[in-house]
């Protein structure tokens, strides 16, 4: 899967590029699993804004993706979409009694192939089984972090994790940020490495393509009076500030450690911090 190029016929088009479609087979989706999503605009209950740069963009629809997949479920891939909520792709699933799922589309998914949830599934790249029962040094993705409640990591675009080890009830897996983690052995994962690798080679281009994803303009703090963010002020020069750098309210940022659910320490056997090290 390539990168598509285009002709330099204006200067937004110059340095843009975008993603290679030829592996989506149907561009409507499945009218039953879609949601309206109604765009907040960064904004809380309160209509604050608690996260800035965000606003406008395309409308779309939520597509109901299954990271649960339940054990027994067999299923044939019908097509391969686009789904503007994620950077992978997806697949869509139909079962025998016409039941529809949709999954995120590994490497090598493909319209007419089988998937499996089982414990005995076989060892092919979509299928979905226990960590327990799957091989060590095996490539898996869309990885359970509690028994039965769904994927909750390694989930986007070209993305995968190895399984390292087991033992004591848990396996080692290594995430894609380097970190090693404890997992219940009794927790389900995707075989296999998740499509769409070529996202993160994508070059935007110009601003209005951030815009249609929703991204407003950012500005930074030392470009600012000092009255709005603890960067700004100064003779106009280029020089910054003497101090670590400050979120608009103050609060240190860059390197600042954020990390908040210290419960979950136990099962970091090595963070991804001391992974970058090596």
């Amino acid at each position: 899967m390539a990168v598509k190029q285009y002709n330099p016929t204006t200067p937004g088009r110059r340095g843009m590029t975008s993603q290679d479609t030829t592996a989506i087979t149907t561009k409507k989706p499945v009218r039953s699993l879609l949601v309206a999503k109604r765009r907040g605009n960064g904004r809380n209950n309160q209509g604050r804004i608690t996260t800035r740069h965000q606003g406008g963009g395309a409308r779309k629809f939520y597509r109901l993706v299954n990271f649960r997949l339940a054990p027994g479920t067999e299923a044939v891939v019908e097509h391969i979409e686009y789904d503007p909520n994620r950077s992978a792709r997806i697949a869509r699933l139909k079962e025998a009694n016409g039941t529809y799922h949709y999954v995120l589309a590994a490497q090598g998914m493909t319209v007419g192939k089988k998937i499996v949830s089982h414990e005995e599934a076989a060892i092919e790249a979509g299928n979905r089984l226990p960590l327990k029962n799957i091989p060590v040094g095996s490539t898996i993705h869309a990885i359970e972090l509690q028994p039965g409640k769904g994927a909750q990591m390694v989930r986007s675009a070209g993305n995968s994790a190895q399984l390292m080890a087991k033992e004591n009830g848990y396996a080692q897996v290594r995430l894609p940020s380097g970190e090693v983690r404890l997992v219940n052995l009794e927790c389900m994962a995707s075989l296999g490495v998740i499509g769409n690798e070529q996202h993160q080679n994508v070059k935007v281009g110009k601003a209005g393509r951030n815009r249609h994803k929703g991204i407003r303009p950012s500005v930074r703090g030392v470009v600012m009076n000092a009255v709005d963010h603890p960067h700004g002020g100064g003779d106009g020069g280029r020089h910054r500030m003497a101090k670590a750098p400050r979120t608009p309210w103050g609060q240190k940022t860059l390197g600042y450690k954020t990390r908040r659910r210290k419960n979950t320490s136990q099962f970091i056997v090595r963070s991804r911090h001391q992974a970058k090290r090596k």
